[in-house]
C-alpha cells in the first residue's frame, strides 16, 4: 500500500488537473441541472472534473473504493481497505454564480480514518494539503489553527439555521461572531490556517463535503469532532455525518459545551 505522503502527492496532482479543467468553463453559461429531491445543481463542469479524477486516481490506484457526489454510490467500497472520497466542486452554486470561492475536495480513507487530502480553489490559486502525521500547508507553507481561548471574541463560521435556539443549552447560542462561505471543505480550510477560530454544521453533511477538511483541521493543531463531540468516521454504509464542529481546541470545545 502506498505511504499517505505518497497519496498526497497523487491527491495534488488531480487535484490541479481538475482546476485546469473547471477553469475552462464559465459557470453561469456552464450548462446545468437540477438534482432530485432538492439535492442542488450540477454542471457540466461538475461530470467533467468527476471523470478526470476517476481516471486518474482510480487509474493510479485500481484497489481503492471510491465515493463521489457526481458518481452513482455502490456497496463495493464498503470492502476495501482504502477509498477515495471526492467532491469534484464543492460550491456548485457559488461557480454557476461566477464566483471564486468553490473548491476541490479530495481525500483517501483508510479504515474510517482520513490519511491524505487537499481542498484546492483555483480561482484563487489556493490549495490547502496534509496527511496523517505531516502537518497541513496551505501552498507549500504550514499552517496552524487558532489559539484563540475566549469563545466571546470568536469568529465562527456558521449558516444561518445552525443558531436556532432550541440547538443550544440554555436556548440559545453563545455569543460569538458569524461569518459564512458557501463552501464546506473552504470553511474547514479557513479553520485550519486560522483566518477563522471554528466553524459549526449542524445539518446531515455528506462524507464528500468534510473528508479533506477533516484532516487538514487536525493536522494544522485544530480539532474537528462530530456535534456530540466524537470522532469523524467515514467510508459509512450511508456516507452522511450528523454535523461537524471544527476549530482550534479551545474553540471548538467551547461549542460542543454549548450545543444541547
Amino acid at each position: 500500500m502506498p505511504a499517505p505522503e505518497h497519496d498526497l502527492t497523487l491527491l495534488v496532482d488531480a487535484a490541479r488537473q481538475a482546476g485546469a479543467i473547471a477553469c475552462r468553463y464559465v459557470g453561469a453559461t456552464a450548462k446545468r441541472w437540477d438534482k432530485p429531491d432538492n439535492a442542488g445543481p450540477v454542471t457540466e463542469a461538475d461530470l467533467a472534473v468527476n471523470d478526470l479524477l476517476l481516471r486518474e486516481l482510480r487509474g493510479a490506484r485500481p484497489d481503492y473504493g471510491w465515493l463521489s457526489e457526481e458518481t452513482e454510490d455502490n456497496a463495493d467500497r464498503l470492502s476495501q481497505d482504502r477509498v477515495f472520497i471526492v467532491d469534484p466542486i464543492d460550491g456548485t452554486r457559488s461557480f454557476v454564480a461566477g464566483e471564486d470561492t468553490w473548491a476541490h475536495s479530495l481525500a483517501v480513507a483508510e479504515a474510517g480514518e482520513v490519511t491524505a487530502a487537499v481542498v484546492y480553489l483555483p480561482m484563487r490559486d489556493m490549495l490547502y494539503a496534509a496527511s496523517r502525521g505531516g502537518g497541513a500547508t496551505l501552498n507549500g507553507m504550514p499552517i496552524s489553527s487558532s489559539a484563540l481561548t475566549d469563545l466571546g471574541e470568536a469568529t465562527v463560521l456558521a449558516a444561518r439555521p445552525a443558531l436556532v435556539a432550541e440547538r443550544w443549552h440554555g436556548g440559545e447560542p453563545p455569543v460569538f461572531k458569524r461569518s459564512y462561505r458557501p463552501s464546506l471543505a473552504y470553511r474547514m480550510a479557513l479553520v485550519a490556517d486560522a483566518s477563522f477560530d471554528a466553524m459549526i454544521t449542524l445539518r446531515r453533511t455528506w462524507e464528500w463535503d468534510i473528508a479533506a477538511g477533516t484532516l487538514i483541521v487536525n493536522e494544522a493543531g485544530g480539532t474537528c469532532t462530530t456535534t456530540k463531540g466524537g470522532p469523524v468516521r467515514f467510508n459509512n454504509p450511508d456516507p452522511r455525518i450528523d454535523g461537524i464542529v471544527a476549530g482550534g481546541p479551545a474553540i471548538q470545545a467551547a461549542l460542543i459545551d454549548a450545543l444541547a
